[in-house]
């Protein structure tokens, strides 16, 4: 992969974006994973206003350090970055009584109160990014965006423009080495964070990153017959998921009615 050209590319596609939106520059939401960490990075060598903001919901300490620990290292380096700290555990808490959530949740009310936490994130950045000129800098790669969908619809997946949603997993740590971000950040194991227990991709899906690309990249070439053991299990939790993720990849569907109905 040829990174630094990659990662040019990358910075003048947000330059000439956000001329043409004619807006400020870029907020983005810090995790403390490698894809937030690689994308605020870029937004910042925009030279453009770069709003970072950390917005904890019950998070693990590593997660809200490695997050600071990002943050402090880009604003010391870039004059044209700010960061901010938003604590929405409050606000979860409220809607966790508001919906009278029950301590024995059953499996579906604990994904959607999970994506809840997504979501409250969402309203956030799209508040700040108002108020301050600036548009939503999404933080989804190749694969969780199109291949698997794991992602929050109107949470993480609410964004106004989407820097990496081309690059493979796997790029996105070979971006993370050549820009040379923090260690902590360059080795942090994959999670989305909304959990109270820790939960990393890897045991959520069901399989790693590299075994989900190397199906994605052959995936309507090949069925399920043209693979055995391990990589045919991985093409089945690949085409499980890709399918059941199509309402995120595709455009809301319009129920058409005829034009001669409208006389």
């Amino acid at each position: 992969m040829q990174t630094q050209k990659t990662i040019d590319h990358i910075v003048n596609w947000l330059k000439d974006y956000a001329a043409k939106a004619n807006v400020k520059g870029y907020v983005v939401g810090v995790s403390g994973g490698v894809d937030s960490g690689v994308v605020s990075t870029l937004a910042a060598m925009t030279g453009l206003k770069t709003l970072l903001i950390e917005m904890p919901i019950r998070q693990k300490e590593d997660q809200v350090n490695r997050a600071w620990e990002h943050m402090n290292d880009l604003k010391s380096k870039f004059a044209n970055v700010e960061t901010l700290s938003v604590n929405l555990t409050p606000a979860f808490e409220e809607l966790y009584g508001i919906f009278d959530v029950k301590d024995d949740l059953y499996p579906n009310e604990k994904l959607a109160f999970a994506n809840t936490r997504a979501r409250l994130r969402m309203l956030t950045l799209y508040y700040y990014g108002q108020i301050n000129g600036l548009l939503v800098c999404g933080t989804g790669n190749k694969v969780e965006d199109f291949g698997i969908g794991f992602y929050t619809k109107y949470g993480d997946g609410g964004v106004d423009v989407s820097p990496i949603a081309d690059l493979y997993k796997t790029e996105v740590y070979k971006l993370a080495k050549a820009l040379n971000l923090v260690k902590s950040i360059q080795e942090a194991i994959p999670t989305d964070g909304l959990w109270d227990v820790d939960r990393t991709d890897e045991q959520q899906i069901g399989a790693t990153y590299p075994e989900l690309e190397k199906i994605q990249k052959e995936y309507g070439t090949k069925t399920a017959d043209d693979y055995e053991g391990r990589d045919k299990e991985v093409f089945l939790i690949f085409e499980r998921m890709h399918k059941a993720a199509q309402h995120k990849m595709n455009p809301i569907p319009v129920c058409d009615i005829p034009e001669e109905w409208r006389s």
